[in-house]
């Protein structure tokens, strides 16, 4: 079974790959004894996910494989966007960053309310990187609900009206943006 190092310390994102990518012995940065953190600096998801995958790679000797993601808001022009896990700083809590994002939407309606979950990963191996990415549309909850997920999971709404929290993980591992993203990774790594 081939060996990849999943380069993050969060263990909400870490179960979904494992659970996704079954067929592959999935590492942690703990399991490779890799101590290094590498700085989400770059102005896209593009950019973070192989900036993180590339390093990690180089620096466990291992394949890797890195995602960036977050929510778009059509209404303030993708904001919170690249920032989204840090747009109030490093030290405010998921839910703190869910009630600021619900606070500045609250005159919001209908289709004002509109935003889309990004992700990009990144495999890298020997210095050369393979890029995939998947999106979900939905809308900005009136409310967080749901106490499944994590991060935005509370107050992202799909069409059938249910936010990510209130999915059950397998149902939201059959269809969520990272799932999109590591299937389409996965057709790009079986053609190669």
């Amino acid at each position: 079974m081939k060996e990849i190092v999943i380069a993050t310390n969060n263990q909400g994102k870490l179960k979904e790959l494992k659970e996704i990518l079954a067929e592959y012995e999935l590492l942690t940065l703990n399991d490779v004894n890799c101590k290094i953190e590498v700085e989400e600096d770059q102005e896209t998801f593009e950019g973070n996910s192989k900036k993180k995958a590339k390093e990690i790679s180089k620096v466990t000797g291992k394949p890797a494989i890195a995602d960036d993601s977050g929510l778009c808001i059509e209404a303030f022009q993708g904001w919170p966007g690249v920032y989204t896990a840090r747009f109030l700083g490093e030290k405010a809590s998921q839910e703190e960053r869910n009630q600021a994002i619900l606070e500045k939407m609250k005159n919001l309606k209908g289709k004002q309310r509109k935003a889309k979950v990004v992700c990009v990963i990144t495999y890298c191996e020997n210095g050369k990187c393979i890029l995939a990415k998947g999106e979900i549309e939905g809308k900005i909850a009136i409310e967080p609900r749901g106490e499944n997920g994590f991060g935005f999971d509370s107050i992202f709404e799909l069409d059938n009206g249910k936010t990510y929290a209130q999915l059950s993980e397998r149902e939201k591992n059959t269809m969520s943006h990272r799932k999109r993203a590591i299937e389409n990774l996965k057709k790009q790594l079986t053609s190669q």
